[in-house]
């Protein structure tokens, strides 16, 4: 039977579609080059418009913006850049009339160094000695320790007026927190307390495993090669030649977690989703999600990692099953294929791909078709690839870090192309990033007018998740199927699909036993009997007969 709503209306982020925006580079309606919480509500009704369930928006909070946000100087304001209180309220208000989720993205790990929390803990003032991780020097005046920072050099800086060194996994102006401290722990549970008092659905906890540190502060041992990288960047840097057992994924955070889920749990259908950057991605991630204590789910890095991975069917199907074996029915997953975060997923997973029109409306039918909560990057509906930047035009610190290897995370955060016209319809002033020029001619106004475009496409796609049970929240059993052809079956109850993607550019067929219906969405195929005919990059998913399923895989 086709659904519209979960079992459990409180458990509505269950399987659903989450639209990610980073506000700097969504709308500008106040002229100055960047974007802001006004703008981003005059938008609203368009991310509506996608059929997505959510908004999960990045942060806005006051911040000197060293690292564009996730520098948080005032977790209970909002910064000048963005807007007031009183627009994120109405933000909040606005949203909920349209009958979108509110998820605000939360940075506790770690602080910028102008929050006076700091300040006060720099000068061993008002208690706050021990908020932040301060260590002495070895003899010799070197750090404590061996960490090292994901954005470059050692992950302690000198503090001559302190005369110690304090820790920051990211840059310098990122001192972390020290978790240990109860009180601490106290501080952001009223942080977290704050933002649901006043109607946020759910928070996205950034790096929610490094929150904790191990207290004696042991080195890091090297890591072996044969282990994958641990960040989006896979190339050669220290630190991706260590195993980071000391410096995040400590036992104590799960403990911390449990706090925050007993008091998430006081309110009426709140949604705690976490970040996990880790050696051991889905083991880390089933960790953190198990049973009904911890989070409710927590991203799956396993199709954000690399910055070219050229997607093969092995590969998504052995992520999947290690995915399920590590959770079970003991927690939930979410899937995305990018984010502010990473190179986006057109370019990333298959650059050789990008001029195929048909290469983004097979990831984005494979994503919306995927067991778990998924996540939609801002432009993934446009099919917008990976922006080109010059070094001068670069302001993310970590790829001026890398240039020329990697340009950073700025690829991905250029200008949502509204329209044809000046700076896209982004703003009229010059934006803070350059619109990419290929994006100009996949604009949202041009493409929405275009029944065939690859937004009229994810909107096709999202409201055929959204009313059907299988989709969202069924099971999910693959099938055996030709080299690089993926093919799996959704089923919950009596509604069930097929779900067959061609991952190369030549033609596939795979046979099956299944009693196929009409309906569904597909693209580049045939579908006769009991064949599926792909031609390059093609995709099916319709609906089947249940219990022909159960035929096939008794």
């Amino acid at each position: 039977m086709d659904t519209t709503a979960p079992r459990n209306p409180a458990q509505w982020w269950k399987g659903a579609v989450i639209y990610q925006v980073y506000p700097r580079s969504y709308q500008d309606s106040n002229g100055d080059g960047i974007g802001d919480l006004a703008g981003l509500t005059a938008r609203l009704p368009y991310i509506a418009s996608l059929g997505v369930d959510a908004l999960w928006i990045c942060p806005f909070f006051k911040s000197p913006q060293r690292d564009f946000g996730y520098d948080v100087s005032d977790y209970r304001d909002i910064d000048p850049l963005f807007g007031s209180m009183d627009d994120c309220d109405r933000l909040i208000a606005e949203a909920h009339k349209l009958g979108l989720k509110i998820i605000f993205d939360l940075v506790f790990s770690h602080t910028s160094e102008t929050h006076p929390w700091f300040a006060q803990s720099r000068r061993k003032q008002n208690g706050m000695d021990d908020w932040y991780v301060w260590a002495d020097p070895k003899p010799d005046g070197s750090p404590p320790n061996n960490w090292v920072s994901l954005f470059g050099g050692p992950a302690w800086t000198f503090d001559p007026m302190r005369g110690q060194y304090y820790l920051h996994n990211f840059l310098k102006e990122q001192p972390d927190l020290n978790f240990h401290n109860p009180s601490v722990q106290d501080a952001i549970l009223e942080i977290v307390r704050f933002w649901m008092d006043r109607g946020v659905d759910g928070l996205r906890l950034d790096v929610v495993n490094f929150y904790f540190h191990n207290r004696n502060l042991a080195d890091n041992p090297p890591r072996p090669k044969e282990l994958s990288a641990a960040t989006q960047y896979d190339k050669p840097d220290p630190y991706n030649m260590q195993r980071h057992i000391h410096d995040k994924s400590q036992p104590e955070n799960l403990t911390f977690i449990e706090r925050m889920r007993a008091l998430t749990d006081t309110y009426e259908a709140r949604f705690l989703m976490g970040e996990i950057g880790d050696d051991y991605q889905v083991k880390r991630s089933a960790e953190y999600t198990q049973g009904h204590k911890r989070l409710h789910s927590a991203y799956c890095f396993a199709m954000l990692i690399g910055l070219d991975i050229n997607l093969t069917a092995d590969y998504i199907k052995s992520a999947i099953l290690e995915e399920l074996e590590a959770s079970g029915s003991q927690s939930w997953p979410t899937w995305a294929f990018g984010n502010h975060d990473m190179p986006r997923a057109v370019t990333r997973m298959g650059s050789r791909n990008v001029a195929n029109p048909d290469w983004p409306k097979m990831l984005m039918a494979l994503l919306l078709t995927l067991r778990g909560t998924i996540c939609m990057y801002q432009g993934e509906e446009l099919g917008l690839t990976e922006a080109v930047l010059s070094f001068d035009q670069l302001q993310d610190p970590w790829g001026k870090h890398l240039w020329p290897v990697w340009q950073g995370r700025d690829g991905c955060r250029t200008p949502f192309p509204w329209d044809d016209g000046i700076n896209a319809g982004f703003s009229p002033a010059k934006p803070w990033l350059p619109i990419a020029p290929d994006h100009t001619t996949k604009n949202q106004k041009t493409q929405q007018t275009d029944a065939t475009s690859m937004l009229h496409f994810t909107m096709g796609m999202a409201t055929l998740r959204k009313n059907n049970a299988a989709l969202k929240t069924g099971d999910i059993a693959f099938l055996d199927a030709p080299q690089n052809l993926l093919a799996y079956t959704r089923k919950e109850g009596k509604n069930a699909f097929l779900c067959v993607f061609n991952l190369q550019d030549t033609t596939a067929t795979l046979k099956h036993d299944l009693d196929v219906k009409a309906g569904g969405l597909a693209n580049q195929a045939v579908i006769s009997g009991g064949t599926v005919t792909l031609e390059a990059f093609g995709f099916a998913v319709v609906p089947v007969a249940s219990e022909s399923i159960s035929r096939a895989t008794a």
